[in-house]
């Protein structure tokens, strides 16, 4: 995505007000008087009913105790989110508060639609902070966001499935290596019962393709883009231990481990596969389903390293804003411990603040989702590309997992995706640093 702002405002203005009407799901919501003093506009994605809701009863709370500011909430469709919001950038619309997915960021503070929050962020709320939450929000040795949660994936298992197969239990200590891992997969795909030995929610698109199977590829050696410059991803996304990954990967569904293309989305609930390999956010539909036989595992180790997935939906401050200050001052609400359990207990996620873990019944250290806290306080989490070229990279590989799952030769599609990253980056001069 390039910063250019070619044109003139007021045709950009009118593509968004017809985007705005056309989306039914747009609405926004005033909290306080609208004769207020100060005036905070927020975007944020439509996302599930309960955090739309929790987020609600977090701005009326602020409003409750700051009656001088008025914060008018601009609730997108999820769907086309980030279009809205790079529509409204290079219009010059912004509202002063951004809700965006975590990986989103690094283009928009590139661009220049965020301000840091260095100023705002003392070094004692940093520290409260899961150190993967400071990691998504840097960019260029500065923070430029902060969320309210956190994301995480492990191995959802049916006990009584692993029991009958006769394998071992891993632990985040002794996760399963590559070798047991296949032969776990070819155990389970023998149980009675079961059809497919690994769910990988192939139902799903869009970032799932990136945030699900990077990981893969980081646990063998590779990765998306070289990130020591993240000049190119050639000779990283298309290299021996990618293609080895991908290969790997292209197995699950050769062997009739994986369903390619499940017709629906209940293979794990419904008991036809014994694994499923997904995030925290399906926990609650597991546990109803599967009772006191599920386990949540640990990311398996395929050579270099347990790995997962990081990251989620965060705020920052955007450039437009003229009062940046009462801005903080609604942000630094909604970021506090007690805000943070509201949406969490709503939402099921992994709560971004250490004081907000230990009150929480499913992620502190007794807690069935703990090993979401460990993986993302361990290093065993990683950060999707922090480049503006993001956008791009995760369009590219998306597309090279569903041709590689169709059974499309695999480094050729790699090959493919490297191209488009490549010309991407440089189209956009190598992304150069703006101070």
């Amino acid at each position: 995505m390039s910063r250019k702002h070619g044109g003139r405002i007021f045709p950009l203005l009118l593509v968004l007000s017809i985007m705005f009407s056309a989306c039914g799901s747009t609405s926004t919501t005033t909290f306080g008087s609208k004769s207020g003093p100060t005036t905070i506009q927020l975007f944020f994605h439509s996302g599930q009913g309960p955090e739309r809701d929790a987020l609600n009863a977090t701005l009326k709370a602020f409003s409750d105790r700051n009656p001088d500011i008025t914060v008018e909430a601009v609730q997108l469709p999820e769907g086309r989110y980030t279009d809205q919001v790079n529509i409204a950038a290079l219009a010059r619309s912004l509202p002063c508060l951004l809700d965006f997915d975590g990986p989103t960021l690094y283009n928009y503070a590139w661009s220049g639609y965020l301000i840091p929050l260095d100023k705002y962020v003392s070094p004692e709320m940093k520290a409260d902070f899961l150190p993967s939450i400071i990691k998504q929000g840097t960019y260029n040795h500065h923070l430029y966001s902060l969320g309210q949660f956190d994301s995480g994936l492990g191995i959802y298992a049916n006990k009584q499935y692993l029991r009958e197969a006769g394998v071992r239990i891993p632990t985040i200590d002794n996760p399963w290596t590559l070798t047991e891992f296949n032969d776990v997969l070819a155990k389970l795909k023998n149980v009675p019962g079961v059809k497919y030995a690994l769910d990988l929610k192939m139902k799903t698109s869009g970032e799932w393709f990136t945030y699900g199977f990077s990981p893969f590829v980081e646990s063998f050696g590779g990765d998306l883009i070289n990130r020591s410059n993240y000049q190119s991803a050639n000779g990283v996304l298309n290299g021996p231990d990618t293609v080895a990954a991908m290969t790997w990967f292209q197995g699950l569904f050769r062997h009739g481990y994986s369903n390619p293309w499940p017709a629906g989305d209940i293979d794990f609930t419904s008991g036809k596969s014994a694994l499923s390999w997904v995030g925290h956010w399906v926990y609650p539909d597991y546990r109803k389903a599967v009772g006191d036989n599920l386990l949540v595992l640990p990311a398996p180790n395929l050579g270099k390293g347990a790995k997962t997935g990081m990251g989620s939906w965060n705020w920052g401050i955007t450039s437009s804003c003229k009062t940046p200050d009462a801005a903080w001052k609604v942000l630094n609400f909604i970021l506090s411990p007690n805000e943070i359990a509201r949406m969490t207990n709503a939402n099921g996620a992994v709560p971004a603040r250490k004081s907000a873990i230990a009150q929480s019944e499913l992620y502190a250290p007794k807690g069935p989702l703990h090993v979401f806290v460990q993986q993302l306080q361990m290093g065993i989490a990683e950060p999707r590309p922090i480049t503006p070229a993001y956008p791009t990279i995760t369009s590219a590989f998306a597309e090279a997992v569903v041709n590689i799952a169709a059974g499309s030769d695999v480094k050729e599609e790699l090959d493919k995706a490297v191209q488009k990253i490549d010309q991407d980056i440089k189209d956009n001069q190598g992304y150069p640093t703006r101070q």
